[in-house]
């Protein structure tokens, strides 16, 4: 049975390591988006040994590039939805280890090395739902900040305000559960039986 549970960021590990798979969470605090060019200067500034110009210790990373506006020299955030995660799967295990992170949301979950530093450090994969990106901007009350506009606007790193942000539905948690891999063993294990009854050989996988 899912639980619905409402946090404040920064996350502790404590806090992490309650949330279960299919849990539903809502965010209010601070969030940072981040894609690909963004989390592949962290890890260049991590191997080199830098520091990040945010501290990224129990915030959420959200992969996501947002459309904005600037007007009166303050940013706006018109819409915000999740990039497909499985992008930053090269580079995500190293931040959460390295940097803190305790929570990762996207869109369409990511790969074991991920999932493996999730178990190990603390950190859980919160799925927002494509295609509302207009809902997201709602519950995003200002931006705080951006760094890294070099890289452009939807690369950049994005510090904003939320308020009750979500529904975020806990696909990937602390304790190796997953419900990707769990929708997909059953999808697969769907289609051998229906094959079976059919009377036609097993797929490969």
């Amino acid at each position: 049975m899912s639980r619905t549970f409402r946090l404040r960021t920064p996350l502790s590990e404590r806090e992490v390591r309650r949330l279960k798979a299919g849990d539903v969470v809502y965010l209010s605090g601070r969030v940072v988006t981040a894609r690909d060019a963004a989390h592949k200067r962290m890890l260049n500034l991590i191997e080199a040994g830098r520091p990040l110009p945010i501290n990224l210790h129990g915030l959420p990373i959200y992969h996501c590039g947002p459309l904005v506006r600037k007007e009166n020299g303050r940013w706006t955030v018109l819409a915000a939805g999740p990039t497909t995660s499985m992008r930053m799967e090269p580079f995500e295990s190293t931040v959460i280890e390295r940097l803190g992170v305790r929570m990762v949301i996207g869109k369409g979950g990511m790969g074991t090395k991920t999932a493996n530093a999730m178990a190990k450090f603390g950190a859980v994969y919160g799925a927002f739902t494509g295609g509302a990106a207009v809902l997201a901007a709602r519950n995003i009350t200002r931006v705080i900040d951006v760094e890294w506009l070099n890289l452009g606007i939807p690369e950049a790193l994005w510090v904003l305000e939320v308020k009750d942000f979500g529904p975020l539905t806990v696909a990937l948690d602390s304790h190796g559960n997953n419900l990707f891999r769990d929708v997909n063993e059953k999808a697969w294990e769907r289609y051998r039986s229906a094959l079976q009854r059919r009377g036609a050989q097993k797929p490969k996988r």
